[in-house]
């Protein structure tokens, strides 16, 4: 009986390493994503800024902030810190403060692109799914 435990132990064991490295390549890849794209636009490499259109400075600023904080973020959750939930949920809110910002932009008349409201509602949402992954995986009693 207790090999069929320590079987099933290590059976759970091999899919929360999969779905732990799952997180971080999709994580890793989004960051690397993020950092190409909003360095691109502010640093105008590849004419990428042109691209654009109407972008909104502190948006692609904030963009790339949580960009870089969620390669800080992968570090934390493969050494299994605690703070990289926290952390993820502060790249959140972040977020929402911006997104808070860019509609008063909006409505005093500024201008922006259609597709940047919905890209942030895009990546407060993703970010908000991956802070609950990563929550869900650093709870784990096994």
């Amino acid at each position: 009986m207790g090999k069929t435990e320590e079987d099933f132990k290590n059976l759970i064991m091999g899919k929360n390493k999969i779905f732990k490295y799952s997180i971080a390549i999709v994580l890793i890849a989004f960051a690397f994503l993020t950092i190409f794209m909003s360095s691109s636009v502010l640093f105008d490499w590849f004419g990428i800024r042109a691209k654009e259109g109407n972008y909104v400075p502190f948006i692609v600023k904030t963009n790339l902030t949580a960009g870089i904080l969620y390669l800080i973020v992968v570090y934390g959750f493969l050494k299994s810190k605690n703070w990289s939930f926290w952390l993820m949920l502060s790249i959140a809110l972040v977020l929402l403060f911006a997104f808070t910002a860019f509609y008063i932009h909006i409505q005093t008349g500024g201008l922006y692109e259609g597709r940047t409201i919905f890209a942030m509602i895009f990546r407060i949402l993703f970010t908000l799914l991956f802070a609950g992954f990563i929550y869900m995986n650093s709870n784990k009693k096994i």
